[in-house]
Formats: C-alpha cells, structure tokens, sequence
C-alpha cells in the first residue's frame, strides 16, 4: 500500500517527505478555486509525488463546473483529477446522475489524465445508483487503512482525518502509479 493526504487551502504547511501521492483541492462550484493549489502541488512534486486535483461538486450547472475545475486546476502531464460528491455547506448534494455527467465531462475535457470520483461510504452505498466512477474509486470510510467497508472496487481509501486526511493507494509501489496515472494521456 501507498501512503498519502488530500488537503485544502487550510494546509498551506503539510509535510510531503514520505508520502506517495497529494490531493489537492483546487476547486469548488463555479466560483472558488484555491490560492494555494500550484504552491501545494510544487512541494509534492518535489518530493516525487503522484499530485492529484479534487473538484468539490454542487448540485447544477455541471458542464460549467467540469469546465471551471480543469480550466483552473493547473494540472500537468500525469496528474489525476477527482470529483468530490458529498453533502454541501447547505445540505445539499449532486444527484448520481450529475455526479456521473460530471465524471464523463472531466474525462472528455481533459482526457489524457486519469479522472476518479471520490466519495465516502454513506453516499456510494446510499445516493450511487450508477456505480460509475470514471478511472477509479477513492472512498472515505475512517477504519483501518485499506479495509473499507465496501463491495466495490477502489484504488484509494482515506482512512482518516487526524491531523490530516490521510489516505492509502492499492498500488505496489509509487512508480506503479505513476506508471498508471500516465497510461490516461495514451
């Protein structure tokens, strides 16, 4: 297993050395996108990490947001871009069927680069109903690293957000996964 944290524009100060792979928030809605994403992902890959963007997505104007997240993002060659589908700030959500347009949109905008969906456990088992998740699955469940409580297929698990959220990769090793984060550019 991998070893490695998504963070937000709340950790400016994280700490890459050992770690396989960075998410970093880059974006939300239409609106927000992070001050710190090219600085965070700059340290990541100077400690040789896989860098990952993540989209946070809100219910509506889904090209648009597809369209805004790579656009802003700042992605390079063998970087991988994520949506984040979970409860808003105002307890709402993007249905599965938007978070699947979205998923298609990301990958057609942007297609030589892997495109993952990350969610937690309540809403793959609860609001899925498509199980599509583009190049892969990263799921948040807060148990033991590599163990989440579910049927399908993942390729990352958060497993924890003390200090930080800390996530696992099903990967041999790092260039393994460089080597499968490339493959989406052939």
């Amino acid at each position: 297993m991998l070893h490695g944290v998504d963070i937000s524009a709340h950790q400016t100060s994280y700490n890459a050395a050992g770690l396989d792979f960075v998410f970093i928030k880059a974006t939300e809605g239409r609106s927000y996108a992070s001050p710190h994403r090219a600085d965070q992902a700059t340290k990541a890959r100077k400690a040789g990490c896989v860098v990952g963007f993540y989209h946070f997505l809100w219910p509506g104007n889904i090209a648009a947001q597809a369209k805004y997240f790579v656009e802003k993002c700042g992605a390079k060659d063998g970087d991988l871009l994520a949506a984040d589908w979970e409860t808003t700030s105002s307890g709402s959500h993007a249905s599965g069927a938007q978070k699947d347009q979205f998923l298609r949109e990301v990958k057609k905008l942007a297609p030589g680069h892997r495109v993952l969906l990350y969610t937690n456990v309540s809403f793959w088992k609860g609001h899925d109903t498509s199980s599509y998740a583009a190049d892969g699955l990263w799921i948040a469940d807060y148990v033991s690293p590599g163990k989440p409580r579910i049927k399908g297929k993942w390729l990352f698990h958060q497993h924890t957000d003390r200090p930080l959220d800390k996530n696992v990769a099903k990967f041999e090793n790092r260039d393994a996964l460089k080597k499968w984060a490339a493959a989406g550019r052939e």
